[in-house]
């Protein structure tokens, strides 16, 4: 196991007064780390350091050939005034899957969390206490190969930096109007899609961009081969209430292995609801929005934990889901992971991570 050498700052920011707007990723913290890596020696030279900027070779491979790949997850206050993360090992996996796809050297599941742990110890006063904020964190890996050869990864760089957040919406927990692309696509089967690569993301600002100028909050993926399937929300995974039936996208390859996706999946099952991982064409979302069988959607993902969708437009037409407010469904989906999340429940499900 490695051991993280720290540097501590000697010119500490000044922390953000309670009650001010942290919005998102907007603020960063005092210190981030940085770890390296060649085929020779594997990772090496792991350490925290004062933030600042990377000095960066003008051809290394990640500006020239999108060799990247990142996470996201947090760390919450507790009531009690410890810090917790929530499924940090999760993060580690999905990490790993993501390196696999783009050929970038993977990360030992146990150094990961030791890297996480021992970060978050030394940012521990940035974790915010107020509802609804916590302290986001952005692990990322890219290759850095000084040549324009395209060709396998020999050295890579890990970095992991913080800030601490509020709501991601600036609409916060209220319903957002989504429009259903039918343009432009996210991914295709045998892609990167189920990588969380930054290519995917940027491969999404056009359609997003777009749906803003015409007042909606985000874009409703359909899939790249038959035009025909919904995928995800913007960034998000996407979930469906038809009657009794929770339905939401199965993960064929191009859509991401989301984490509170998951986490609603099993909550969900866990307190008797009927979760179906299926194929959910725009056809059968079109007719359920016109008979009314589809009474609610939303969206989820780290950054917005549940995001509830109260009106989709579909060529020019507009739908409104359910009455257009919260369902009870997702209302209690947020509320009870919220509260694992912070510490403010019990955790039947040992999904925490106490620092």
């Amino acid at each position: 196991m490695l051991d993280i050498k720290i540097t501590k700052t000697e010119t500490p920011l000044e922390k953000p007064e309670k009650g001010a707007a942290l919005g998102f990723g907007k603020i960063f913290t005092d210190h981030m780390f940085i770890m390296e890596y060649n085929r020779t020696e594997g990772w090496h030279d792991a350490r925290i350091v004062p933030f600042g900027r990377l000095s960066m070779h003008p051809a290394a491979t990640v500006f020239h050939y999108g060799s990247e790949i990142f996470e996201g997850l947090k760390a919450y206050r507790r009531p009690d005034g410890g810090v917790q993360m929530f499924r940090p090992l999760e993060n580690i996996r999905r990490m790993n899957n993501s390196a696999e796809r783009i050929r970038l050297p993977q990360i030992d599941e146990d150094l990961g969390l030791k890297i996480l742990e021992t970060f978050v110890k030394v940012e521990e006063d940035w974790v915010p206490s107020e509802p609804g904020t916590s302290l986001y964190l952005r692990p990322f890996l890219f290759g850095n190969d000084e040549s324009l050869g395209v060709h396998s990864i020999n050295n890579a760089m890990f970095v992991l930096i913080a800030s601490p957040v509020g709501s991601y919406y600036a609409e916060g927990i209220n319903p957002v109007k989504i429009m259903i692309e039918a343009d432009d696509v996210r991914a295709v089967r045998g892609g990167t899609g189920y990588a969380k690569c930054g290519g995917n993301y940027a491969a999404s600002n056009r359609a997003g961009e777009n749906a803003e100028k015409l007042g909606f909050s985000q874009v409703l993926w359909l899939d790249g081969v038959e035009r025909k399937y919904i995928e995800e929300v913007g960034a998000m995974n996407v979930m469906f209430r038809f009657g009794d039936e929770i339905a939401t996208p199965m993960l064929t390859g191009s859509i991401l292995p989301g984490i509170t996706r998951k986490s609603c999946i099993e909550l969900l099952r866990s307190e008797g609801w009927t979760v179906n991982e299926r194929l959910i064409s725009i056809d059968e979302l079109e007719e359920a929005l016109k008979n009314g069988t589809l009474t609610e959607a939303w969206g989820c993902g780290t950054a917005a934990v549940v995001s509830p969708i109260g009106q989709l437009f579909y060529k020019g037409e507009g739908f409104t889901v359910g009455n257009g407010g919260i369902g009870e469904v997702t209302q209690k989906l947020y509320d009870t992971l919220t509260s694992i999340q912070w510490g403010k429940a019990e955790d039947p499900f040992g999904w925490t991570y106490k620092i």
